[in-house]
């Protein structure tokens, strides 16, 4: 390469570069060190990329465009655990949440939804707790209903779920479980696009010895560790999207056989076995960006709404796509909140 090539090929890189530092201070994250985790970078976004929504990845490995969050209230829900900022989520999902709180309410005498964590404004590796919600197609709910009043923020931070299960077993309290626990559970397992529905395994046993209406959705309700006060839902890619990777469908029939029945022996809950090991194991390797989708790198330059870098493109395309964003009335069965140009933001939302 001759040295005026040379010279070019360097004044890119050093563009590239900056580009990338500005799109990263303007979009609310801090500058992305090669050695940095993914979950720093992730963590640290404040807003969402002002990006055509888009889940990218898989549930624990990729990260969320144009994510919209729920509103704080809304006539059939209440948002908690709002300092965690992990309310954003695809509009698909976050239209999802919306509707199941409204029918559960209209028809399963369920008062309305307590949403739990969903994603990240970015989606992302999170600095603690999951391992999925990376994409914006997880969300938890928990399995104490709503009351009927507004919470306060304390209560939100402070006020715990309630365990569906007897003190010290496996089984469920029917002392606090009600047939409204199953209508909505086998609700948000009929929905088309929900891929997953996951609950303790005591919370599975429960509506295979009990329930009597449309079984077809059973198989959808997975048994796994913990979820015995919140229940989690997980939905398909949406449909078309590119680069979002769903899981296997769940095995064909109810699950109510010994597949279940695994879950009350010993086995899942034994210790692991201590391996004799001859050299010391080396330490966990963070995710780093560089090993999420590539396109996750280009979320996380994205400039956030209302930043200095969407006003400074002005007219193009990227501050298009954030009014399209807030418009878009697909991404609430409310539609969008009145935000121009801007991505929808979590505040209360007026009931109609």
């Amino acid at each position: 390469m001759n040295p005026v090539n040379r010279l070019v090929v360097a004044t890119r890189q050093a563009i590239h570069a900056a580009l990338i530092t500005t799109f990263l201070i303007a979009g609310g994250v801090f500058p992305a060190a090669a050695d940095q985790p993914a979950k720093q970078i992730f963590g640290a976004a404040k807003l969402p990329a002002v990006l055509p929504a888009r889940a990218i990845g898989f549930y624990s490995k990729g990260c969320l465009a144009g994510g919209i969050a729920i509103p704080t209230d809304g006539p059939t829900w209440q948002a908690m655990r709002l300092s965690r900022n992990r309310r954003w989520g695809h509009p698909d999902l976050i239209a999802l949440v919306e509707r199941l709180s409204r029918e559960a309410a209209a028809h399963d005498g369920w008062p309305g939804l307590l949403v739990g964590d969903i994603a990240q404004p970015r989606g992302g590796p999170m600095l603690s707790g999951h391992a999925s919600h990376q994409v914006g197609l997880d969300a938890d709910v928990w399995l104490t209903p709503m009351p009927g009043r507004t919470l306060s923020a304390t209560e939100r931070e402070n006020l715990s779920a309630t365990s569906m299960l007897k003190k010290n077993t496996l089984f469920v309290d029917d002392r606090v479980w009600t047939q409204a626990h199953a209508r909505l559970l086998m609700r948000a397992a009929s929905y088309p696009e929900v891929e997953r529905i996951f609950v303790h395994p005591g919370i599975k046993k429960k509506l295979c010895d009990s329930w009597s209406g449309d079984r077809a959705a059973m198989s959808k309700i997975r048994p796994y560790y913990g979820h015995h006060y919140h229940f989690h839902i997980r939905i398909k890619c949406p449909p078309g999207a590119s680069g979002c990777r769903s899981q296997n469908p769940p095995p064909k029939g109810p699950g109510c056989d010994k597949s279940l029945a695994w879950w009350f022996t010993d086995e899942p809950w034994a210790p692991a076995k201590p391996k004799k090991e001859t050299k010391p194991k080396p330490k966990k390797r963070e995710i780093q960006l560089s090993d999420l989708p590539s396109a996750c790198s280009l979320v996380a330059m994205a400039p956030g709404p209302g930043s200095e870098a969407e006003v400074t493109l002005g007219a193009d395309p990227i501050a298009r796509i954030a009014r399209a964003n807030a418009n878009a009335a697909s991404a609430s069965a409310f539609g969008a909140l009145p935000l121009p140009g801007r991505i929808p933001l979590p505040v209360p939302r007026p009931a109609r």
